[in-house]
């Protein structure tokens, strides 16, 4: 049976299916259970999970042109440069975003020359260094928060250690270190990152400014 041409369903469904249940099973075991739990953002998981899925059917459904090779160097090329105009993307999400690209365009194009096996190895080999470099191999993870410091006198070099005193009593945190960003002298107040370590401080909700 036929639609405007095209079969109603043949075996290829099925591959798809099973292709699919791949690749969302794999996004779901980086995206929701190595990535979140670490980084705490409830905003890209939407982003990681769709974006996942739709490289993945512009992969598969178009794989039939012949073009496979460089379709997929052309999404790598499109989506892994990709910036938000609202938000810049720290580079450990760029890196994210990246993996889940590899991950529909490596389950969507892989042909008959490769193996079940091998793909599944790959798959595998991802989900575990992506495990190990996130929650054991670099656990100390470095990030920072900028913050609006109205306590100006404090940013002079000879009160560095009173500012991270200070700082570390307002937000709780224990800081590396902490660098002085724009001075506004007509308002008193300065623009500083504070460094520190998200393994040994709870993350809660305090969000940064996004400068």
């Amino acid at each position: 049976m036929e639609i405007f041409g095209s079969p109603l369903y043949d075996a290829d469904f099925l591959e798809l299916a099973f292709r699919l249940f791949i690749n969302c099973s794999v996004a779901f075991v980086i995206i929701r259970l190595i990535y979140y739990p670490v980084q705490q953002r409830k905003d890209y998981l939407f982003t990681y999970f769709i974006f996942n899925l739709l490289i993945f059917f512009l992969s598969y459904l178009l794989s039939g042109v012949k073009l496979q090779l460089g379709f997929a160097f052309g999404l790598f090329a499109i989506f892994g440069i990709l910036r938000y105009r609202t938000e810049a993307l720290a580079i450990k999400e760029m890196t994210y975003l990246f993996v889940v690209i590899a991950i529909a365009v490596i389950n969507a194009l892989a042909n008959k020359k490769i193996s079940f096996a091998e793909l599944m190895f790959t798959n595998f080999a991802i989900i575990i260094i992506t495990y190990l470099l996130e929650r054991k191999w670099l656990l100390r993870h470095e990030t920072y928060k900028t913050i609006v410091y109205e306590k100006i006198e404090l940013i002079k070099p000879e009160n560095y250690a009173l500012m991270v005193t200070d700082l570390e009593e307002r937000t709780g945190l224990k800081i590396i270190r902490v660098q002085v960003g724009r001075i506004d002298f007509l308002r008193d107040v300065a623009r500083v990152k504070i460094f520190f370590f998200e393994d040994e401080n709870t993350s809660g909700s305090f969000e940064d400014d996004g400068e």
